[in-house]
């Protein structure tokens, strides 16, 4: 497997573990339908380079008994900005702590992310009846 020696396991595992806010919940009132949250003006660090990264986060979850609260979520969100992570992880990390945190039937998480040297990348980490175990999130 090649690799390029100037990027560290350091590097890879970069903000995996970081303490975020915690996203609180509320009880659900309904069965068998779809939120979807855009978090447009998303940003983070490249633990590389140092260089900002922006995009927009999608969630898309079907809740069973919790719903997240929003306010928490943008403050959990907002944590990254200053947080050295690759886009990759972002998505994983965003998906381990939804799920963690609401349980919900299924959930997906999407990053598109605003190109960079000509590069653009979008990252999609799931969760659910097709994907059971996926999240992990290196823990």
């Amino acid at each position: 497997m090649a690799t390029h020696p100037e990027y560290t396991d350091d590097h890879a595992a970069s903000g995996i573990g970081a303490p975020l806010p915690v996203i609180e919940t509320w009880p659900n009132q309904f069965a068998d339908y779809q939120i979807e949250i855009d978090i447009p003006e998303f940003t983070s660090v490249c633990p590389k380079t140092g260089l900002p990264d922006f995009g927009t986060i999608t969630i898309q979850y079907v809740p069973d008994r919790l719903c997240l609260e929003l306010k928490s979520l943008k403050m959990y969100t907002l944590a990254y900005r200053d947080l050295g992570i690759f886009q990759e992880n972002v998505v994983n990390c965003f998906l381990r702590d939804i799920v963690s945190a609401c349980k919900p039937k299924r959930a997906t998480v999407t990053g598109t992310f605003v190109p960079r040297g000509g590069l653009g990348s979008r990252m999609v980490a799931s969760f659910g009846a097709k994907s059971e175990g996926a999240v992990d999130g290196g823990r």
